[in-house]
């Protein structure tokens, strides 16, 4: 055998096409080959981004000896979270049960049929050597052990899968107030956010939480918001020089960052940063929100579409790129404006970093945000930045993240009142659309412009689905809802349980069949493939024509009310769910502004003053389903407000809309 990785799709599999460990990449062939073998398989699970992966890469599998012992004892596959995810989600399952704990990379010894049997996460080079000579020992003399562990562990994981109860609590207002009130009660109120170290930017639940205060005018939500907002603003897990979030901060004050960037958490952030300022005109949720669309544009694109991540290592070091002592400030700027920055940004002489170095933070307080000297700095300091070492990119464009792209640059552009990113999110959907859609079926991603062979899982459906009825809502083009409405009803086809009302596989039922079809419910790192699903079916329903709208509506509420458990006993873990269920109790919302879209103050006014979910459209009578029969007004422009299947009176002008919605007008951005 030899390395195979050199013409993968993946460049996170690339970055090992050098090893000399024999890499094979997840085939058929390779789970044959270690059955002709009769040797175990080692799969080594990571992604392009990830710190410790580099590690123990540079550790272990650049290592002659520890590739030696490898290729002699085991068949080596290597695979990208990333680009397959369903792969990622059965054995993180397994090391999740085994250890008590995941991460990446991922490291799972199976047998030749796919079945773990010992798991576990990051290992140093000596550590792994033993690990090796124990599992090439056990599998010779104790194989009975072996199977009898694997066929337990399997039928434990099989058995998870289908863990999540029958029945629920209705989802109802009283259903989201209660998971309000418990997420509340989980918050950090001195740090901003949930939990604590690690600490994740909670964008799911932000945008639930801003959903929640638009309904009941809930200030304990709305701080919750304003809190976390603000602090990971101002810390360390935000880049102060170009914009952007982090994946995750390693303190529970935001201050230290681990530093990949992430396409999916600065999409979904932007558009929870897009709604606040849409809502509230915060200067922070503004800036915030321009400076991340920004990053987007900047850092991530390529073809229109958007790419995958930013490495956490530069030159070999974590966070190389990012941190600062005052003496590097000084080199830079001189001394007064060295000075002057360190306060700026909390550069100390100890350090929040390694080595003395500090990670780039905006202390309350420290400086005036609006003073002309803090752009010159940042300008300055950032032209410095970009002549160090730079992080890695990973070029892998994924479905599902430039789905929540479109969607968050749309929001975006709606809360900027910037038509220019609304124009990036309907390039970047016609991109993703010719390229990923293949014979009526999406493929998971590509590089280069090349689209690769795995298929798209739920959420690939689930968040482009969402991204196109929002481009349509914005644009009025039918492209995007009839391209939107077949996602959706392949999804129904290929990914809905037949056997079980309301729930989703992770999977489609022609997709390769692995040890289990996964299907988790809750959100991760993205939100669940069967929330974005639910999503986009309830926004279609009132999109799509009557032929399609039942049936959507139906598959909607059916989903919602399969996963109501999940509100009642975990609303932490379905940040999602709940901003949907939010939406539905809501009514769903949906407003027509009968007008000339091209110069319509009111459909703009609409389109601010909208609650989070809420559907907007806007054109002449019979121009989409929700104007049918709807005109002007006495020879002006009227909004049509509807919740759910029951319609106000028109109404005309910005206060009173307001009004009907239930929101404060409020100052435009």
């Amino acid at each position: 055998m030899v390395n195979r990785l050199a013409e993968s799709t993946s460049p996170y599999l690339r970055q090992h096409a050098d090893n000399p460990v024999h890499w094979q990449e997840w085939t058929s062939q390779a789970l044959t080959e270690a059955a002709r073998r009769d040797v175990p398989i080692l799969l080594s699970i990571g992604y392009a981004a990830c710190h410790w992966c580099h590690v123990m890469a540079h550790e272990s599998f650049e290592d002659e000896q520890v590739a030696a012992v490898l290729n002699d004892g085991f068949v080596c596959i290597k695979v990208d979270r990333e680009e397959r995810p369903d792969l990622d989600a059965v054995y993180m399952n397994a090391t999740i049960a085994l250890t008590g704990q995941g991460g990446w990379p991922m490291t799972c010894f199976l047998t030749p049929d796919g079945r773990p049997f010992y798991c576990g996460t990051y290992y140093p080079k000596h550590s792994f050597l033993k690990l090796l000579s124990a599992i090439s020992n056990t599998w010779r003399s104790r194989r009975d052990e072996v199977e009898h562990a694997s066929t337990r562990i399997a039928d434990e994981l099989r058995s998870m899968a289908a863990s999540l109860p029958d029945g629920g609590p209705p989802v109802d207002a009283m259903l989201c107030d209660r998971a309000v009130q418990r997420v509340l009660r989980d918050e950090d109120v001195e740090h901003g956010g949930f939990g604590g170290a690690p600490k994740f930017p909670p964008s799911a639940l932000l945008e639930a939480l801003l959903r929640h205060y638009e309904r009941t005018r809930s200030v304990a939500a709305l701080d919750a918001v304003t809190r976390a907002g603000s602090a990971m603003a101002r810390g360390g897990i935000y880049d102060q020089l170009a914009g952007g979030f982090a994946r995750y901060s390693v303190d529970k004050a935001w201050v230290v960052p681990h530093f990949e960037k992430m396409l999916y958490d600065n999409a979904l952030l932007l558009r929870a940063y897009a709604h606040w300022a849409r809502r509230t005109a915060d200067p922070v949720a503004i800036r915030v929100t321009q400076q991340t669309a920004r990053f987007l544009l900047d850092e991530l694109s390529d073809r229109d579409m958007f790419v995958s991540s930013l490495d956490a290592d530069a030159d070999g070091r974590e966070g190389a790129s990012y941190v600062w002592t005052p003496a590097q400030l000084t080199g830079v700027l001189g001394v007064d404006d060295g000075a002057w920055a360190a306060t700026a940004f909390g550069v100390t002489a100890a350090g929040t970093f390694e080595a003395g170095a500090s990670v780039l933070q905006a202390p309350e307080g420290a400086v005036d945000p609006d003073d002309p000297r803090l752009e010159r700095i940042r300008g300055a300091l950032l032209a410095a930045r970009r002549a160090r070492p730079q992080p890695g990119r990973d070029d892998k464009v994924v479905t599902s993240w430039n789905g929540l792209t479109i969607t968050a640059l749309s929001e975006a552009g709606v809360a900027l009142r910037d038509p220019a990113l609304i124009e990036a999110a309907r390039s970047c959907a016609a991109a993703v659309v010719d390229l990923h859609l293949v014979d009526g079926r999406l493929r998971r991603a590509s590089l280069g412009g090349v689209v690769g062979e795995s298929a798209a899982i739920l959420e690939d459906y689930g968040a482009l689905a969402t991204g196109l009825l929002s481009v349509f809502q914005l644009t009025g083009e039918a492209r995007w809802l009839a391209t939107a409405t077949d996602l959706l009803d392949s999804a129904l086809s290929h990914f809905a349980d037949p056997e079980r009302p309301g729930r989703w596989f992770d999977t489609a039922d022609d997709a390769e069949q692995l040890m289990l079809r996964p299907g988790d419910p809750l959100d991760g790192a993205t939100p669940s493939g069967a929330a974005l699903i639910t999503e986009a079916l309830l926004t279609a329903a009132h999109l799509a024509g009557a032929d399609r709208a039942d049936r959507y509506r139906q598959a909607a509420d059916a989903a919602l009310a399969a996963h109501a458990p999940l509100l009642d006993s975990a609303p932490r873990s379905a940040g999602h769910w709940l901003a949907v269920a939010e939406c539905a109790v809501a009514g769903p919302l949906q407003i027509a502004v009968a007008c000339d879209p091209a110069d319509s103050a009111l459909l703009t006014d609409a389109r601010r003053l909208a609650p989070g979910g809420t559907i907007v459209v806007g054109g002449a009578p019979d121009s989409s389903e929700l104007l049918t029969g709807r005109g002007r007004v006495d020879g002006a422009d009227a909004a049509y407000v509807c919740r759910g299947r029951v319609c106000d009176l028109p109404v005309r002008g910005a206060a009173p809309l307001a009004a009907a919605l239930g929101v404060p007008a409020g100052p435009p951005v």
